[in-house]
């Protein structure tokens, strides 16, 4: 099955993304991941990349879309895949449509996850990560000791696109240029919806019922 996970930043893409994939023992591929991971390496995307997602802007197409076509032609995405983080506009989704076509493949479904932008901006700026990478929250995952974290001691830090100013930047360029895919996915008949204000538990059984009754 290939899934494309559609929401705005803090819906909780990424949480039901790795679940769906332990359930369906298909690929969860991040493009943010995978940016954050050239980040911290300082390779030359992850500079490029860096200045792009600090502002809270969306990574060029070319670069974005070069990553994606490398990973879609690994071997674990031969019999599917959850594509989070992308494609974000719909100059990308017709790109990406072209991509499967040639890869003899096609998007099965598209989940999107919807969220009220102050709850968005409440649960973003409230996450804190370690180096050791654990994630936490202030209100409802906060460390034992405040700013510090529980496995390994290291102070804990915000990312940049997690500070206040940069989520309602990147909310405002949701609603500017990734909010016209559901339309494009709708009138595709690829669509389904669901509420990400309810418990991560309550989102996960809504989208299994539906995935299930579609394998």
């Amino acid at each position: 099955m290939r899934i494309v996970l559609l929401g705005p930043p803090g819906a909780g893409k990424g949480t039901q993304a790795k679940i769906l994939s332990k359930d369906f023992n298909i690929p969860h591929i991040s493009t943010g991941d995978i940016f954050r991971t050239n980040i911290k390496m300082q390779t030359p995307l992850g500079e490029l990349a860096k200045r792009y997602i600090d502002a809270g802007k969306l990574v060029p197409d070319n670069v974005t879309l070069d990553i994606v076509h490398d990973r879609l032609r690994q071997e674990d995405c031969a019999v599917g895949f959850i594509m989070d983080g992308f494609p974000r506009t719909i100059i990308q989704a017709k790109m990406f449509d072209e991509m499967l076509k040639e890869l003899n493949a096609k998007v099965d479904i598209v989940i999107n996850i919807t969220a009220s932008d102050n709850l968005l901006v409440k649960r973003l700026s409230g996450r804190r990560m370690c180096q050791c990478g654990k994630t936490y929250h202030l209100i409802n995952n906060p460390p034992k000791r405040e700013g510090i974290c529980d496995v390994c001691n290291s102070p804990l830090y915000i990312r940049d696109d997690d500070k206040e100013e940069t989520v309602k930047e990147r909310l405002v360029t949701y609603h500017k240029q990734t909010c016209p895919l559901i339309d494009y996915y709708t009138e595709g008949k690829l669509i389904q919806n669901f509420d990400g204000e309810k418990t991560i538990e309550e989102t996960t059984r809504e989208i299994l019922d539906v995935l299930k009754s579609r394998a």
